[in-house]
């Protein structure tokens, strides 16, 4: 497994190593001891799965303490755009994002620790799998607008497919007045 410092603490993208044949792949998508050698002692309790047509924009979200959750992020079919959002106070990248592209072919993971806004744009019909270190909570779900122009994520795309709730959630100088992290 190769791991790629993004420059912001705890945030890796991570590339495994893949045994290629004519018969096709094998490879370890998640093995808590080789995680730990890395540096990586998260532990996770969930595992999550979404299909996302070509052009659905989803994020940017978080859950809030104690249900703050550290993400490992992969897509198993398709191509994706994902988006990780500081959103620690007292982080030297507070307010900067991170972007990777996260490609079935390529097998590529995205690590994300709690304190992060997520979020992800299809770019093909995509299903994105994801390993979580809390449980979801809906009273501890919050957001950050997506195209909040502070922000100035570059998604390249016109017209995303959004949810009405992901397209109503508040801009990053909201979430500043009263950060949770």
């Amino acid at each position: 497994m190769k791991i790629i410092d993004t420059g912001f603490e705890g945030l890796f993208e991570l590339e495994p190593t893949v045994y290629g044949d004519s018969r096709g792949y094998f490879f370890e998508s998640y093995r808590r001891n080789t995680f730990v050698d890395l540096g990586i002692k998260q532990d996770f309790i969930q595992d999550n799965e979404s299909f996302s047509v070509k052009g659905t924009l989803r994020g940017l979200h978080y859950q809030r303490n104690p249900h703050a959750q550290a993400k490992l992020v992969r897509v198993t079919k398709g191509k994706v755009l994902d988006v990780a959002l500081d959103i620690r106070k007292d982080s030297p990248t507070f307010g900067q994002h991170h972007t990777v592209l996260l490609d079935a072919d390529k097998h590529n993971m995205f690590l994300i620790p709690a304190g992060f806004a997520h979020g992800f744009l299809a770019l093909e019909d995509s299903i994105f799998s994801y390993k979580c270190s809390n449980y979801y909570n809906k009273e501890a779900e919050g957001g950050i607008l997506w195209n909040d122009p502070k922000l100035d994520i570059q998604w390249n795309v016109e017209s995303p497919i959004v949810s009405e709730k992901d397209q109503d959630l508040p801009n990053f100088a909201a979430y500043k007045a009263a950060p949770v992290f």
